[in-house]
């Protein structure tokens, strides 16, 4: 089987997690994007009502983070994995790693409190709405509980 492991920095080691639980017969490939997350902004009201501009995060920096990421998933990872830096809008280039694969791992990524549609950023969403394969979507943090009907 050929995995794809989305990496990214607050959800990685439960997708680690996950790939380890399909074993060692798998040729397993670990990716991260060099997006750079969502610009900083100010507290709602700053400036009075105005947010503060965006602080932009240089390439390489980013460039640098994912590689980072991707070594200390690979060394938790405990087997061999290929690992790459994806360029481009991210959720495009994980739909496109998709074509090659027979599972992607992936994390929610959105408001983990609760249960819903909310748990997924747009661009999980897209992810998941657009991808070829199968996915596997996993909590990083313990799931909340059921709310009653």
């Amino acid at each position: 089987m050929r995995i794809a492991a989305l990496i990214a920095p607050a959800t990685w080691p439960a997708v680690i997690a996950a790939v380890q639980r399909h074993g060692n017969d798998s040729s397993i490939w670990l990716v991260a994007t060099n997006e750079p997350p969502a610009p900083l902004v100010g507290p709602p009201g700053a400036l009075l009502g105005r947010a503060l501009p965006p602080m932009p995060v240089p390439p390489a920096l980013a460039e640098s983070a994912a590689n980072e990421l991707l070594r200390q998933a690979a060394a938790a990872l405990g087997m061999p994995a290929t690992c790459q830096v994806l360029r481009g809008p991210a959720e495009q280039a994980v739909v496109q790693v998709c074509r090659g694969v027979d599972l992607l791992v992936l994390a929610r990524d959105g408001d983990n409190t609760r249960l819903g549609p909310a748990s997924l950023s747009h661009q999980t969403r897209f992810i998941v709405d657009h991808s070829p394969c199968t996915i596997e979507l996993v909590w990083p943090t313990p799931p909340p509980p059921n709310s009653p009907p």
